[in-house]
């Protein structure tokens, strides 16, 4: 079951809907508090990794709705895309970085949020590749992951930057 997507359609359907909608708000938020937004360094930075990290909830489950594609080529895919927005959100996340010495807290609280979001998709990837250890699972992870982390830095686009 980890390792057949046929299985899993269902979540890669609901998936691939919430996450645009939500990515599809937070382009509403933004385009709404711009100005705000652009006063505060780090910000854009911050609304373009929340875009990143419900980009990467869309992709993965479209890319898990392929029919008749074998498990080691998803994973690839997986692969791909977890490298590819993790190396994008990072060099994002080191822009939103407060200046001077951030807390540990901050710090790990931004770990969290981009990594959640992408590193059980390349997880993921090489257990289907391999067929062992978790195979989708880890995607379902990262799915889960990806979208709170996409709304936690909403809340902050929209609400905190207000306060």
């Amino acid at each position: 079951m980890a390792y057949d997507t046929s299985e899993w359609t269902e979540l890669f359907v609901a998936s691939a809907g919430a996450s645009a909608a939500l990515a599809g708000l937070v382009f509403v938020a933004v385009s709404i508090n711009v100005e705000r937004i652009l006063q505060f360094p780090g910000l854009p930075e911050r609304a373009l990794e929340t875009v990143l990290l419900l980009l990467a909830v869309v992709l993965v489950s479209l890319m898990g709705l392929i029919p008749g594609q074998s498990a080691t080529a998803l994973g690839i895919e997986l692969l791909l895309v977890g490298l590819a927005l993790a190396a994008m959100i990072v060099k994002q996340s080191t822009k939103t970085l407060p200046e001077g010495s951030p807390t540990t807290s901050h710090l790990l609280g931004r770990l969290l949020l981009w990594a959640g979001g992408t590193v059980p998709f390349v997880v993921g990837g090489a257990s289907l590749i391999a067929e062992t250890g978790g195979g989708l699972y880890w995607v379902a992870a990262g799915i889960l992951l990806g979208i709170v982390g996409g709304v936690a830095n909403a809340w902050v686009l929209l609400v905190e930057i207000l306060r």
